[in-house]
């Protein structure tokens, strides 16, 4: 971290210089064409392969002001939205050296302040005509005849390739009366029977673009399309999706014993492409190119856009999705398993041996189960005074009599599994083993509703609380199989999965061979995750691939280039020197064009990551010219939005999808990415005011003799 400030001229801002440099580290981590980063540790010599502008952050020992200031608003953007920090990131580097040439030109710190201010909230205002609405977007993506030539030469790999686990899925196979029965997936008859539920349930589904394969119903002369990156397009008629691949008899179905391949066909033009699902097309267009994410969120999507039809619940619930991450499998057997995978001990996987194929007693648990532990607000008696907790001598004794009591609680109420929203007592897990009951600790809140609402039970804060009513039934615990139906022990830990019939819970089970990448899927994965989420929140989405940038972009051009109107009286006012008052509209010009030079900068860097032009210089002049034929349109955002749909905006021949990319159409979240915008150019104006007030600040004496000295501490 101190070679990133070996540039950083002390006669100059500092705080815009540290921005710029920590920035400049996070330049190749722009784009969907990311490239991963090592960082390593000088103390330990550990190192971590990061690829997001979030995770680099943290991962730096960030001692400066700036730095601690970079990182607040880099987490905050995090927390809140999960997607735009690298955006972000790379404008806060970008916009820091274009205040820093203002500077150079003896721009009065107010007149940046107040003129980037305007010129990004009207950048904000310009931009609404590039939204568009999920539901068009939806209509747009379904209906799109270029995605089916993109696809039509694929076929979809049910197995390690496929994120729907057809062992997992098996388990819901058990109700099915007759092998050939069809099974009305969208007739949502109100008898909750358990098994017609997860008929419902489990079906992919039709018209949508989720990595499931499709079983045609007997008579059904319609044809689907499969392909490697999932089902893009289906039939869109009035008839619906009657059947399941995963209920389906082997000897009926399309797909082998062996190789588990199924064969698809090609899907004719659609008739209605209003009736087709089409988030998982809009998940794809959203994902920006990983396609392992992608995968995984279209066969969630399916699962709970079926469930939605049925009990009328949200198409896209968040809350009713974790993830489950088990180093040292291949990425291909990456699935996606109802109910809530997990990683147990060995000790603890041979309790689940003896709970196979049997319905368990559940207990929940809010807290730790730990003696020591006190909920939140807990207040010890005032009039009570605690002179030694443990007496060394009965401190075993005590402890004994804790866990003699707590295990006969839950031998009393005959739980065979608790599930801890904390930590559990090393020993009680170990007398909890002996007495064949499985305790698995750090289980998150949403998990703990999930197994709540469909086994009745009710979590309790302490042990002592419990009673016949908390207990849940229904649960059921497995070793957790892989696609081709082995149990996995990876060693140390042992991946067992805990069902429940209609559990609305998705476990997406997230594998590699490469211990140092876990993380780094699972961050792609999460955020392409909260981008469909976002989008639906919104309720729109802005066109992706650079048309929002270079519509920024030459909307500021043409504001730098118009005189100031006499009218607007608040820019003069910011000046309070008569003499800069007099030069208020070169000091326009030249603050606008700083605050454009990064947005191109920012369509630079994103052309040069995802080698879309060989240099920087290549990737400015294919700027330049759809600058100059834009502003030659006479409507800008026009001339982009024929330009976005023509698949000609700022493209090239590389990436993911390059296979098909003329047939795929990008989108960004709005408010994501406007918030990113916001963040960023705030904390460089903080900085600016902040270090203008340190370096440029009224000398020493002046403000002594002035009514504002007690306002200021001198060092």
């Amino acid at each position: 971290l101190p070679m990133a400030f070996r540039d950083v001229n002390a006669r100059r801002h500092i705080g815009l210089q540290q921005l710029s440099s920590l920035a400049l580290a996070g330049k190749t981590l722009l784009g969907p064409m990311k490239s991963c980063k090592f960082i390593v540790d000088e103390s330990t010599n550990q190192s971590t392969l990061i690829c997001s502008a979030a995770r680099l952050i943290e991962s730096l020992d960030l001692t400066s002001a700036a730095g601690q200031l970079l990182n607040e608003t880099i987490q905050a953007q995090n927390k809140e939205f999960r997607t735009g920090i690298s955006t972000l990131l790379f404008l806060v580097g970008a916009w820091s050296n274009a205040v820093l040439e203002c500077l150079q030109q003896n721009v009065p710190v107010s007149a940046i302040v107040s003129v980037m201010s305007e010129g990004l909230n009207s950048c904000c205002e310009k931009v609404q005509c590039l939204q568009i609405s999920i539901h068009d977007v939806n209509k747009e993506l379904c209906s799109s005849s270029a995605r089916q030539n993109a696809f039509k030469s694929k076929t979809c790999q049910i197995g390690c390739d496929s994120p729907l686990n057809p062992q997992i899925f098996l388990y819901f196979q058990k109700d099915i009366s007759t092998p050939g029965e069809v099974i009305p997936i969208n007739s949502c008859s109100r008898q909750e029977d358990d098994s017609n539920f997860n008929k419902r349930l489990v079906s992919p589904l039709a018209g949508f673009g989720s990595i499931a394969s499709l079983v045609k119903p007997a008579g059904d002369k319609s044809t689907s399309l499969i392909s490697g990156s999932g089902v893009i397009a289906s039939s869109c008629n009035k008839q619906k999706l009657t059947h399941s691949r995963h209920f389906s008899a082997l000897g009926k179905s399309h797909f082998s014993n062996q190789q588990g391949n199924f064969q698809g066909c090609i899907l004719g033009p659609s008739a209605d492409p209003c009736e087709c699902y089409g988030l998982g097309h809009l998940a794809m267009a959203l994902s920006h190119g990983s396609q392992t994410s992608v995968k995984l969120l279209q066969s969630i999507v399916a699962y709970q856009q079926e469930r939605a039809e049925c009990s009328g619940s949200s198409q896209f619930n968040i809350a009713e999705i974790v993830t489950c991450c088990l180093p040292g499998l291949p990425e291909s057997y990456s699935c996606v398993s109802p109910g809530f995978v997990t990683l147990v001990s060995p000790e603890q996987a041979t309790v689940i041996k003896c709970f196979e194929d049997k319905p368990l007693r559940i207990l929940l648990m809010d807290g730790d189960l730990t003696e020591q532990y006190r909920h939140l607000g807990f207040n010890r008696p005032c009039n009570v005074r605690t002179i030694l907790e443990h007496p060394s001598l009965l401190e075993g004794r005590a402890e004994d009599l804790w866990l003699s009591s707590m295990l006969d609680i839950l031998i009393n109420f005959e739980v065979n599994l608790v599930l801890v929203k904390g930590n559990v007592c090393e020993n009680l897990m170990e007398r909890c083993i002996a007495n064949s009951i499985l305790v698995i600790g750090s289980v998150a809140r949403d998990v703990l509703c999930a197994f709540g609402d469909v086994t009745s039970a009710q979590s309790v804060t302490y042990l002592t609380q419990l009673n016949a009513a908390c207990v849940g039934s229904g649960a059921q615990v497995e070793l957790w199989k892989a696609c081709d139906g082995r149990a996995m022990d990876l060693g140390e830990l042992v991946p067992v999965w805990i069902k429940v019939r209609g559990i609305p819970l998705l476990t997406a089970v997230l594998t590699t061979t490469v211990a140092s990448k876990m993380q780094l899927i699972e961050d792609q994965f999460w955020t392409s995750v909260y981008r469909l989420h976002h989008a639906l929140n919104d309720g729109k989405v802005f066109l992706g691939g650079g048309a929002v940038e270079l519509l920024c972009l030459s909307h500021i051009q043409m504001l730098a280039e118009q005189p100031l109107e006499p009218a607007n009286k608040n820019a003069v006012k910011e000046f309070h020197n008569p003499c800069l008052a007099a030069s208020v509209t070169e000091f326009k010009s030249v603050v606008l064009q700083a605050l454009a030079s990064g947005w191109k900068q920012y369509l630079s860097v994103v052309m040069c990551n995802t080698a879309k032009a060989a240099s920087e210089l290549e990737a400015c002049t294919s700027v330049d010219h759809h600058l100059k034929k834009a502003a030659e349109c006479g409507s800008p955002s026009a001339y982009i939005l024929k330009e976005f749909r023509r698949g000609g905006l700022l493209r090239g021949g590389s990436g993911p999808f390059a296979d098909h990319e003329e047939g795929l159409k990008v989108y960004d979240n709005v408010t994501a990415k406007t918030e990113a915008w916001r963040r960023a150019l705030d904390l460089v104006l903080l900085v600016l005011r902040t270090d203008a007030e340190i370096i440029t600040g009224p000398k020493r004496n002046q403000l002594l003799h002035s009514h504002l000295s007690s306002e200021f501490m001198f060092l």
